[in-house]
């Protein structure tokens, strides 16, 4: 027996993969053995379920401070190229989306070096105003970060304020990888690993549910993939208030870290979400965010332990496309969705931003 069969083997028996076991499986694994052992937790997980939901996403601004190596989103201000929407626009943009019946509004975008957190509070109250019936799932941990520290308030304290002004959760954005050496020569202007997971925890313990992501397949290393995996987790064992973890796909094109590395394969992908699956044991969903990968490689993940695609999106994100992925001009409609599962021998079922099935 393979040393991956003996673990295979463990994991069936109930036992939590650790770390060094985590990166023989990850490595040694055929991929059909890391199918079969994700598509089990995700059986036991979510049955034969794959969820969705109707929402749109609102980025109010590609200027930012910041300058990540990977990033293709970002612009300076006064960049021809550059973005800054006002209040009035995203409030008349939430309007005309949430008039088809969306659950959901996704607000990120850059960390503009003009605003704080007042100004974020009001443009969650306008939103919410517009589009009554969606949740407000609002700014990454590292936008957050930025606004409490310029505020001089506690991450608990200002995501009060926020929550007060109708946020309801919060994406998983800005994780991007949590070892600190690689997390300096890829952002080091952007909070460390244990300060994203502070806010997070900070939300958590106020009700609100969050997301975790992870960006993967540029410089790093198996075993930094794994810890970051054993971070969220000890995260969720400690405060348990994931929904769910989105690994995100490094896209090379237009970004300074392009010219160095390329991109991995779909076997990969494949691999990479089998694996989320098995060491995230305690986070409830695993998610194939269709806009990143494209939908032939989604419906493949489906089969290697994911159990929920996002949304409908309606073309209202940019992050992606402005770095090469398929999907330039995103959009999917709930018919797709469902020929999607179904073709993947699984049930689509539309949910609300904390995984309450909607019934239409």
């Amino acid at each position: 027996m393979t040393r991956a069969e003996h673990i295979a083997k463990a994991l069936r028996g109930g036992e939590r993969l650790s770390g060094g076991d985590a990166s023989v499986l990850w490595r040694e694994a055929p991929l059909w053995l890391l199918g079969e052992l994700a598509s089990e937790a995700k059986r036991r997980a979510s049955g034969d379920k794959v969820f969705y939901n109707r929402n749109f996403h609102i980025e109010p601004t590609n200027i930012c401070l910041f300058n990540c190596r990977f990033c293709s989103y970002r612009r300076p201000n006064g960049s021809p190229e550059a973005w800054d929407l006002t209040l009035d626009q995203i409030e008349d943009e939430a309007r005309r989306r949430a008039a088809g019946g969306a659950t959901e509004v996704h607000i990120v975008g850059g960390v503009h070096p003009d605003r704080d957190l007042g100004y974020y509070a009001e443009m969650i109250r306008r939103v919410k105003s517009a589009a009554p019936a969606a949740t407000v799932k609002a700014f990454t941990a590292v936008e957050l970060h930025y606004l409490f520290k310029k505020a001089g308030v506690t991450a608990a304290e200002g995501l009060r304020m926020l929550v007060e002004a109708g946020m309801g959760a919060i994406p998983g954005g800005g994780a991007e990888i949590f070892d600190p050496e690689l997390r300096k020569r890829l952002c080091p202007e952007k909070c460390t690993a244990e300060e994203w997971l502070e806010i997070h925890g900070e939300a958590h313990k106020l009700g609100l549910g969050t997301n975790a992501t992870i960006l993967y397949g540029h410089v790093e290393s198996i075993e930094q993939r794994v810890d970051h995996l054993l971070r969220l987790r000890a995260q969720q064992d400690a405060t348990g208030g994931f929904n769910a973890f989105v690994p995100l796909k490094y896209r090379r094109a237009n970004n300074p870290l392009g010219v160095e590395t390329g991109e991995v394969s779909v076997i990969e992908d494949l691999r990479m979400t089998a694996m989320s699956r098995l060491i995230l044991d305690n986070i409830p969903h695993i998610k194939a965010y269709w806009v990143m990968y494209g939908k032939q490689t989604t419906e493949l993940a489906l089969a290697f332990g994911a159990d929920d695609v996002d949304g409908t999106i309606d073309d209202s994100t940019k992050i992606y496309s402005m770095a090469g992925a398929e999907e330039r001009r995103p959009a999917i409609t709930v018919t797709e969705i469902e020929r999607m599962a179904a073709d993947a021998g699984l049930r689509a079922v539309e949910r609300d931003t904390d995984y309450n099935e909607v019934a239409r």
